[in-house]
């Protein structure tokens, strides 16, 4: 294997690995989270008061299970084994510090093509024009590694200058040198995006893994000062 495509070393920089940030985290996400808000429309989008952390990936990612694993809530956002039933936009408050918003996932649904159509609009718009969005974490199932429509929804968050990260899912599900293997070249492919950031973040949600990172991460987009 080239270096290339090695995985590289971990960020020492990361916060995931920053005791006091990891601590922060756990402590946010201790805190309340409530549903304030679902909408399918753009213009019901709630008014832009804390800073936003949404959350993205194709169908059946597993973005509602990442969210109730990173609250310990086992039904905040709801789940389905059936792809495309999120077919709204879902803001919870997290501590008063910040909103997390679970997304329509993009890809296969089932549902028609006129409503695929409408929320696709809904996400792409959201995800370009929304000032308080201060990060998107996009989902990649790691037994599938990224896909063409993954691709263009990172090229699109380039071209608008939203910061986003990728959050590899389901790492209990995939064989261990498959997994290096999908994370030294999604690695290799984050290079080429601009507004992508260096580090991924392998998580479980079944099994935990990977929760504790991702909350020290969000944690420094909020302000936590009185944590």
């Amino acid at each position: 294997m080239s270096d290339d495509t090695n995985l590289p070393p971990v960020d020492p920089d990361s916060p995931s690995l920053d005791a006091a940030t990891i601590e922060r985290g756990r402590l946010m996400f201790a805190g309340p989270c409530d549903f304030i808000h679902g909408t399918n429309k753009l213009g019901d989008l709630p008014d832009m008061a804390l800073p936003e952390i949404a959350f993205a990936g194709r169908s059946n990612v597993g973005k509602s299970s990442l969210v109730n694993a990173l609250t310990g809530r086992k039904t905040l956002a709801r789940t389905s084994q059936t792809p495309g039933r999120t077919q709204q936009i879902n803001f919870f408050n997290l501590s008063k510090v910040l909103y997390l918003v679970d997304l329509p996932g993009y890809g296969y649904a089932k549902a028609s093509k006129t409503a695929i159509k409408s929320w696709t609009h809904l996400v792409d718009s959201y995800l370009k024009g929304r000032a308080s969005l201060a990060r998107v974490f996009v989902l990649i199932d790691s037994r599938h590694g990224l896909k063409d429509k993954d691709r263009e929804v990172m090229t699109m968050l380039d071209v608008n200058a939203v910061p986003y990260q990728v959050v590899m899912t389901k790492i209990d599900k995939t064989p261990g040198p498959e997994l290096t293997k999908r994370l030294a070249e999604t690695y290799v492919e984050l290079r080429k995006h601009v507004a992508a950031h260096p580090e991924i973040i392998s998580t479980s949600s079944d099994k935990a893994i990977g929760i504790e990172a991702l909350r020290a991460h969000i944690s420094t987009l909020a302000d936590t000062t009185h944590f």
